[in-house]
């Protein structure tokens, strides 16, 4: 009896140990993230300016993290998809997202959604933000953003613009001049930008907001007429052409993106891939051929880019309850 007892004893002693001698372990391995390939998440289609972007961080980040880093695109609902399928992730950090201004508008302009931006997910870092700009049809006789407001005011709700479809970055602008100036005018939602383009050379709709390096050839090529741009500075590809903040105080609505991870996911992870991107985004070879392709690298501490998310959030909230844009289910 005396033996088993001992026997018992020394063997809970080992399993003791084991377990002490476990614990280490696993903790340098969650140190040494990461261990395998990441996945991005790009609720947006391929060839966009947004994939674009994505896909050289990606390049960048694996040489630095030593690890491959696979960019998935997953599309459809307006960005609710992609950003569900890594909302519904392992805190791991093995699935980011890339969201942006879409997801901001998002979170009041549809009426039901699987998960709620800032609660299920967490802001890691942003990459990118590029300026819009705001053309008319050349027949519209407006030559600047104030003669387009005296023209919108003098003939309310005869002027339409085009969008890529309701909460884009292209509708909401336009909603958002609406906001700060009164002005009545008439959205006509696309179900792609390719064919909002082709209207507004044509003259199916009067005015459009798009991204600068898409639509500076068109400007150049006088099938578009250039009334402002929608950044706080005036753009480097188009330096003639004045902000619309210079007419519209207190405008400014840019495409931006950034990363998220699932809520959860280990506060080193979140700091080290915030210090890596914004790293890679600060060198000056970066900052350089990004600013002549129309896109502003930006370094945001995560503190400072959740603060921004937020503010982002609110201020289109307001836009939408403004304009009593209809709610998408």
């Amino acid at each position: 009896m005396t033996l088993r007892i001992v026997g018992l004893l020394r063997a809970c002693a080992l399993l003791a140990l084991a377990s002490v001698c476990v614990l280490p372990a696993r903790a340098a391995r969650a140190d040494e993230y990461p261990s395998r390939p990441v996945k991005i998440v790009v609720p947006f289609g391929a060839g966009g300016p947004t994939d674009v972007y994505v896909r050289a961080i990606a390049q960048e980040l694996e040489h630095t993290l030593q690890q491959p880093l696979i960019v998935a695109n997953r599309p459809g609902a307006g960005t609710t998809i992609g950003t569900e399928d890594v909302a519904k992730s392992a805190p791991d950090g093995y699935t980011l997202l890339m969201a942006g201004s879409t997801q901001c508008v998002n979170e009041t302009l549809y009426a039901h959604k699987p998960y709620t931006l800032l609660r299920d997910l967490v802001p890691v870092a942003p990459l990118i933000e590029s300026d819009l700009v705001l053309v008319v049809n050349p027949k519209v006789p407006a030559h600047n953003v104030a003669e387009l407001l005296a023209l919108a005011r003098a003939k309310p709700g005869t002027l339409n613009f085009g969008s890529s479809g309701p909460g884009s970055n292209y509708h909401m602008s336009a909603e958002l001049l609406k906001t700060l100036t009164g002005i009545d005018i008439v959205h006509v939602p696309y179900k792609t930008s390719t064919a909002m383009r082709t209207d507004i050379v044509s003259g199916q709709i009067q005015m459009v907001f798009d991204s600068v390096p898409t639509m500076a050839p068109l400007i150049k090529a006088g099938l578009a007429r250039a009334l402002g741009t929608s950044g706080e500075e005036r753009s480097a590809i188009l330096p003639d052409v004045p902000t619309i903040a210079e007419t519209v105080p207190g405008f400014q609505s840019t495409l931006w993106v950034g990363f998220m991870a699932p809520k959860g996911t280990p506060a080193p992870i979140i700091n080290l891939l915030n210090r890596t991107i914004g790293g890679i985004l600060g060198r000056s070879d970066i900052r350089s051929a990004w600013e002549k392709q129309g896109a502003t690298p930006v370094v945001m501490s995560q503190p400072a880019y959740a603060a921004y998310m937020a503010a982002q959030v609110a201020k289109w909230a307001k836009v939408v309850a403004a304009n009593h844009i209809p709610l998408m289910n």
